[in-house]
């Protein structure tokens, strides 16, 4: 990601000691020349969050702090080391420990200047920034809740009901060096994150299966999702654009293509796309009650393998035994689909589907994806892949399972 040299944004309740030092930071810096001030930030991307900001700021600060403290230490140690070296003729001294005033004063008064800049100098502002991050209640706009599974993330905005899958959509072939990469290789998704401009959101992040960590630089928030617990942050974008992260985690085999795509957007424009996914999933819920042809659940169903099932079990359905066993020529999924009376056979390929495997990476998939989706994926893997069992399930029939 590109990084913008701009200072962070002064907090004004920072304590005087810390604004004096930040102050004359701030004047050497005025002396250094444009190319050494585009190093100022150390590489961090544009901050565009309040969080962010303030994390930027106070680890610049501190940078100063401890640039000044190693450069005094080491000068005054090499000065001693000069001056009172036994080729100029010094003599060393004969004591054993704190025999004199003088050496207490020498071990005490260093200590105490360190403990001052520690917790005064920058002690103070860190706190207030600790405490700004973990207040995530105070003032909020909106929710939304965050669900991290291997290897894809779920988004929900309970206010509103919109409920959606996200997951990387960067080609295999880029992956594999077959082509070349794209600007945004392992960054992009299928379905993005919008959000508002200026308004405090009020995320919660949980996981299904292992800890997933949702974590975008430039909004300064990185917070762990573990399975079982609600965790919380909070991000208030100030800056309409595309932000970008991944997951933070060591979660699994495909760790690294777990992105995170934010688009922050103008509050009538994240109403319009409120509107227009409030359709999406309207029409989604009317195609549960609609008779599709065998075409188009295998059509329909190959786009979901692609983006849900092709990460483990591979494009082509030979998966990588055995952590993610073969859909070619599976006893699974050329079983029966349902008993004769139509109801839910235990460890059935729509049983499989749906309500997934414990102990395994297999996960169920019936929170997850619509009766349309799940339907034509299942359709999909028995009719293709290897495999050609002729055979289908209607949306209506799993919208009657659940």
């Amino acid at each position: 990601m590109k990084t913008n040299p701009r200072f962070a944004r002064t907090r004004p309740r920072t304590a005087a000691p810390a604004r004096l030092l930040a102050t004359a930071a701030s004047g050497l810096l005025a002396l250094l020349p444009a190319s050494a001030l585009a190093d100022y930030t150390w590489n961090f991307p544009t901050p565009v969050t309040p969080i962010a900001r303030d994390t930027l700021k106070i680890h610049n600060e501190f940078m100063i702090i401890i640039g000044i403290l190693f450069a005094a230490v080491f000068a005054i140690m090499i000065y001693s080391m000069i001056k009172h070296r036994k080729s100029v003729g010094h003599a060393p001294a004969k004591f054993t420990g704190p025999t004199g005033t003088l050496q207490w004063i020498w071990a005490l008064v260093p200590f105490a200047i360190l403990l001052f800049i520690d917790f005064v100098i920058m002690g103070i502002p860190a706190y207030h920034a600790v405490v700004d991050m973990e207040d995530t209640k105070t003032k909020a706009d909106m929710v939304l809740k965050v669900t991290g599974m291997q290897w894809k993330w779920q988004y929900e905005y309970p206010e509103s009901g919109v409920r959606f899958i996200s997951t990387m959509s960067t080609p295999r072939d880029q992956i594999a060096n077959k082509e070349a990469k794209g600007e945004h290789y392992l960054l992009e998704v299928d379905n993005e994150v919008v959000l508002p401009v200026g308004k405090k959101v009020r995320i919660l992040l949980t996981a299904t299966d292992v800890i997933h960590t949702w974590w975008v630089p430039q909004f300064g928030v990185k917070r762990d999702a573990v399975p079982g617990f609600l965790r919380e942050t909070w991000v208030k974008i100030e800056e309409p654009g595309i932000y970008r992260g991944q997951c933070a985690e060591l979660c699994g085999k495909d760790h690294g293509f777990m992105p995170v795509v934010v688009r922050a957007v103008p509050e009538p424009e994240y109403a319009a796309w409120i509107e227009k996914k409030k359709g999406e999933l309207a029409e989604a819920a009317a195609g549960a009650d609609k008779t599709w042809s065998k075409d188009e659940l295998l059509a329909k169903g190959k786009d979901v393998y692609e983006a849900q099932c092709a990460v483990c079990h591979q494009p082509d359905g030979k998966g990588m035994p055995p952590a993610f066993p073969a859909l070619a020529g599976s006893k699974i999924v050329t079983g029966p689909l349902l008993s004769p009376e139509g109801k839910l056979l235990k460890d059935s390929h729509v049983d499989r589907v749906l309500n997934g495997k414990e102990g395994t990476a297999m996960q169920a998939f019936k929170n997850t994806l619509n009766d349309v989706e799940l339907a034509a994926v299942i359709t999909y893997e028995r009719n293709a892949l290897g495999n050609s069992k002729g055979d289908l399930i209607q949306p209506a029939q799993i919208k009657a399972l659940r």
